[in-house]
């Protein structure tokens, strides 16, 4: 899969990073990060502009997550009740809920980068709950950046090695989300352990 991607952005460029860093953003799974990996990589040999992609991965993406956000918007728990038919599905918006309740804006920050799974489901509930516009755009404008700005940057930096880098940055990633979810776990743990229920 991630051949056949860098292959596209070989090709075709810019329009290849735009569409696959939108509709990830609207859960089509597209492993973005190999193709912004695969820009950086062609922007080191001269092939492309290495602003000109960051600036058309941030922009697609921040389209796509607002897409997400009014789709919740506008359609509901409607719309939450027509995704969740499937098991896997139903158990991410689960907890896209349980982070927007819990944490609000910081959780559409966390979600763009840290939880990258979890993010289109997070703009959608965003939306479904009303949350602010200005607040969810402000959060979702700072995750945004690290997202785009670090895998574009490992791609233009270590991009000789596009398959092996690939590979590293799928298995990292999920490594990073699962000692963040770990970690978040053991702090909610702990605080409940401080300030058990009723005593708050």
């Amino acid at each position: 899969m991630n051949e056949v991607l860098f292959g596209l952005v070989s090709s075709y460029g810019l329009p290849v990073v735009a569409i696959s860093a939108f509709l990830s953003c609207l859960a089509v799974p597209i492993p973005t990060f190999a193709v912004m990996l695969a820009g950086g990589a062609f922007a080191a040999t001269g092939d492309l502009g290495f602003w000109q992609v960051i600036l058309t991965a941030y922009v697609a993406a921040m389209l796509g997550d607002q897409t997400g956000f009014q789709i919740g918007r506008w359609g509901g728990a409607s719309v939450i009740a027509a995704l969740s038919h499937k098991h896997a599905r139903a158990r991410l918006i689960e907890r896209a809920q349980n982070d927007i309740r819990k944490w609000g804006g910081i959780g559409v920050f966390f979600s763009t980068w840290l939880f990258a799974p979890l993010g289109p489901w997070v703009n959608l509930v965003a939306g479904v709950v009303r949350m602010s516009w200005l607040r969810f755009t402000v959060w979702d404008f700072a995750g945004e950046a690290i997202w785009v700005t670090l895998y574009v940057s490992l791609g233009f930096l270590f991009g000789e090695r596009l398959p092996e880098l690939a590979e590293l940055v799928g298995d990292w990633a999920g490594l990073i989300s699962s000692l963040a979810v770990t970690v978040a776990l053991g702090a909610l743990i702990v605080r409940k352990a401080w300030h058990p229920s009723g005593t708050e």
